[in-house]
């Protein structure tokens, strides 16, 4: 069958890997499903993830106190159920940018596309700015036909789940590069490429300074200045939004930020937080809150998950 062209099922027939290739094979058939089926899939597959893991529920509960410090209790449980059911779709989505990617050029919506291309002008790679909203895996297919792009690949614990992700990574996009190697990234950004790029999750890693994100100390990373300071990459943020009913999706690209880097390692990570925030309020519910942004903390400062 095509969809398995990704790996040789003799390496992955052990019974451990037969949950994923149930999982895999039911993702490739709501793939096939008109979107509006798709998303009401997942909204359920997502509210099965909210009720089984009370612990991510908290994380997510946390983070929106932080982003939506007026809301009330009602307001904060609504935005998280909302999460999770976008959660769910994007499990699905991801068969998407897999077995669907020429289908969504018809069904996502470039708004800005100019701002992309006058960058591009420059004559040096691009660096393509985001933030983790849940439909992420549906932009970089897109963006791809209109710059050559690379992305920064973090190896899935699954192997067989890695290998499937790998191969059509592999087959989408003109590099792969290992987020441990940054040095790649660089080289590739100097060759002309476009590079995907979010920033706003903590990892662990050096080079890392704190500041604030929605009003809370939070590490952040210093690669994009000295990534765009080394390779002379334009920084150019984009996001996109799920549209409602199933009526495909919206990729806004914004205009590339002016006078970046300044230099300042905090002033700079500061100015990437300001972006990122911006973008995500312009589409929250899609925001991904489950992960724990604030993990580490300032010296001195209190725990904020325990």
């Amino acid at each position: 069958m095509a969809f398995i062209r990704a790996v040789n099922v003799k390496d992955y027939l052990a019974p451990r890997y037969w949950p994923t290739w149930l999982a895999i094979a039911l993702m490739r058939v709501v793939t096939s499903l008109p979107l509006v089926w798709l998303e009401r899939i997942g909204s359920v597959f997502g509210m099965m993830i909210y009720y089984s893991l009370p612990s991510r529920r908290r994380i997510g509960e946390i983070n929106l106190r932080f982003a939506f410090p007026q809301a009330d209790v009602e307001e904060i449980q609504r935005r998280n159920k909302l999460c999770f059911r976008n959660i769910g779709i994007a499990a699905f989505e991801v068969g998407l940018s897999w077995w669907q990617d020429k289908k969504l050029l018809t069904q996502c919506e470039i708004e800005g596309l100019q701002n992309l291309e006058q960058a591009q002008s420059r004559g040096k790679g691009v660096i393509i700015l985001t933030a983790h909203f849940t439909c992420l895996e549906i932009g970089g297919p897109v963006l791809n036909h209109h710059v050559p792009f690379m992305v920064m690949y973090k190896r899935a614990h699954n192997k067989l789940f890695d290998a499937f992700m790998r191969y059509h990574r592999g087959r989408l996009y003109r590099a792969i590069v290992d987020h441990h190697k940054p040095m790649a990234m660089i080289k590739g950004l100097k060759k002309g490429y476009a590079a995907w790029y979010a920033p706003d999750q903590d990892f662990g890693g050096k080079d890392l300074v704190f500041v604030p994100f929605f009003g809370v100390d939070a590490t952040a990373l210093t690669a994009p200045a000295r990534f765009a300071s080394i390779s002379g990459a334009p920084v150019v943020p984009y996001f996109i939004r799920r549209l409602p009913g199933g009526a495909g999706y919206k990729l806004t690209v914004l205009p590339a930020l002016e006078n970046f880097p300044a230099g300042d390692a905090v002033q700079d990570a500061r100015r990437i937080n300001t972006v990122l925030e911006n973008m995500i309020m312009q589409n929250p519910d899609q925001y991904l809150w489950v992960h724990k942004r604030y993990k580490r903390r300032p010296p001195g400062a209190s725990a904020i998950y325990s």
